[in-house]
């Protein structure tokens, strides 16, 4: 088995692989990239288990064979190359032996059958969308997932698709986002639970991509096909939470601002917040909204005036700045919309502008009650 290969073209898809690999895993075969060689096509692959991730590579090569290579010594080996093609050789002696331009490396590799097979997604439905906008979908949602090992379903992002959109959910039962595209949509009703690790490889290699995603999904799994490249991981198991209930319907009390100007506003005055509640209060009265947080083991407090656009009831309600601040970073529009109904029920955060057609998104925050 030899091949020859560009040293930069083999690292750039091997950085994007190895994102799959666990720091330590109770497999020792799973420390390798897995190197599958038909003629001039070479599939790599990468598995922790429930995450399996294949790219196909054109390679210069006219023979076959498996073999499993150590990905972390291959990766600290290609990182220091500059472009150059690298001929990879299997030798007799279990050793793949590496020439440069300038010398020859040699490194020990285990049989490529001990590698785990990457699970067929049997009868599946399947979507196609563009890259950038899924990974746009899971941007804004997967900061919301939760990370609370008890509660598994919410530690990953919802994926709904009908006929008339696709909505992507995440919550941790403190704050909720929901974005909706009615630009998108798939052939018929289906819902289902993606783990956090798969997607945030996914949004890293999907930003700004103009290449059609296919995504087919069954009970169990879910397949995402692009360019070169397939993912199939493993859905958390279980019944997401009705979100739907949870969001305030009716809210007369509405505020909008500046993006901008209220996120560095909190930003200030969340540093004299108690460091355990995070607690800030806003405190709105006719066209005038007043934050304020107060730190009273150390006596440290903060207060700042805003101008705003305000129709509804003079209030005061409280929240956690740590939440607040997440969501408005996360959005990227000029101003933004607040409307509430009560100081205990929850607050709703939506983008006023900087959304494309038929995407929309509403972003929920939990109060916190205020100690008067």
């Amino acid at each position: 088995m030899k091949f020859i290969v560009s040293s930069t073209y083999l690292l750039k898809q091997l950085q994007v692989l190895g994102g799959v690999i666990n720091n330590s895993n109770t497999l020792p075969i799973l420390d390798n990239f897995l190197f599958d060689l038909k003629e001039s096509k070479l599939t790599v692959s990468a598995s922790d288990l429930e995450t399996t991730m294949s790219t196909v590579l054109e390679v210069d090569s006219d023979s076959e064979g498996t073999i499993a290579v150590p990905a972390r010594l291959l990766l600290d080996t290609l990182k220091t190359f500059p472009e150059q093609p690298l001929t990879f050789v299997v030798e007799d002696n279990n050793t793949v032996e590496i020439s440069s331009n300038h010398g020859k490396y040699a490194l020990a590799y285990a049989d490529g059958a001990e590698f785990p097979k990457a699970v067929e997604v049997s009868n599946p439905s399947s979507t196609t969308l563009l890259g950038d906008i899924l990974a746009t979908a899971i941007n804004k949602t997967i900061f919301a997932a939760g990370n609370d090992d008890l509660r598994p379903v919410m530690s990953g992002v919802f994926f709904q698709f009908s006929p008339e959109n696709l909505t992507f959910v995440a919550t941790d039962a403190h704050k909720l986002v929901k974005y909706q595209r009615q630009d998108v949509t798939a052939s018929q009703v289906a819902e289902f639970i993606m783990p956090k690790k798969p997607l945030t490889l996914l949004k890293g290699i999907l930003a700004g991509s103009e290449s059609e995603v296919t995504i087919e999904y069954n009970d169990s799994n879910a397949k995402f096909y692009f360019d070169n490249t397939e993912l199939v991981c493993r859905l958390i198991d279980g019944k997401y939470p009705n979100y739907e209930a949870v969001i305030p319907k009716e809210n007369p009390n509405k505020l909008t601002i500046a993006r901008n100007q209220f996120l560095s506003s909190v930003r200030r005055v969340s540093i004299f917040s108690n460091k355990t509640t995070h607690q800030i209060r806003l405190k709105i009265a006719g066209a005038e909204l007043n934050i304020s947080a107060e730190d009273v083991d150390y006596s440290n407090k903060a207060e700042e005036r805003l101008s705003c656009s305000y129709q509804g009831d003079d209030m005061q309600i409280g929240f956690n700045s740590r939440f607040l601040l997440e969501m408005l970073n996360n959005l990227s529009s000029d101003e933004v919309s607040l409307e509430m109904s009560l100081p205990n029920r929850a607050g709703i955060l939506t983008p006023i502008d900087g959304l494309d057609e038929g995407e929309h998104v509403t972003m929920l925050v939990m109060p916190v009650m205020l100690n008067n």
